[in-house]
């Protein structure tokens, strides 16, 4: 099964997926693709750039095709394209948006991780929270725009990891 957990920045994407990694014998974990492309030597805009975006979608976009059975992902194409789409709302995404619309076909089971409220997280601890606020927005929107059924978790790291893992194993 292939798990993608989507959501802004901060919310608890990757202890989630750390968690499920525990619990789920044989799986394997692709650590966002930020990450995987710091290490590769890409070199990231100190601020926030719709280009940066740009190749992260493509790399996720790679790694869901390239992928086997039994792995989590943490942050996929949607909520990167939503990072996009957000710092340049003036550029076309119709032709990304309908590779999602492919990219998403390969994944089994969606996590929306939402920021919850009040906020476990403060304003002053939080780096960009109007971006982090617009995409959380935006995700909802392209859930529903997008048909894909998610499990949308909230709570302690513990209760998120039970919600999904009885959502996944009955």
């Amino acid at each position: 099964m292939r798990i993608a957990i989507i959501g802004a920045h901060k919310v608890g994407k990757t202890t989630l997926a750390e968690e499920l990694l525990e619990n789920l014998p044989g799986y394997t974990l692709e650590i966002e693709p930020y990450y995987q492309m710091e290490s590769s030597g890409y070199e990231f805009s100190e601020e926030p750039h719709p280009d940066d975006f740009l190749e992260q979608f493509n790399y996720a976009a790679k790694l869901v095709f390239k992928s086997g059975d039994d792995v989590i992902f943490d942050r996929c194409v949607i909520d990167i394209l939503a990072y996009l789409h957000v710092l340049d709302s003036g550029r076309n995404i119709q032709v990304l948006f309908e590779k999602v619309q492919t990219i998403i076909d390969e994944i089994d089971v969606f996590v929306f991780v939402p920021i919850e409220e009040p906020d476990l997280i403060s304003n002053h601890q939080i780096e960009l929270p109007k971006l982090r606020h617009k995409v959380n927005e935006l995700l909802y929107d392209w859930i529903e725009d997008l048909g894909i059924k998610v499990i949308k978790v909230s709570g302690t790291p513990s209760n998120r990891k039970d919600q999904v893992l009885t959502e996944i194993l009955s």
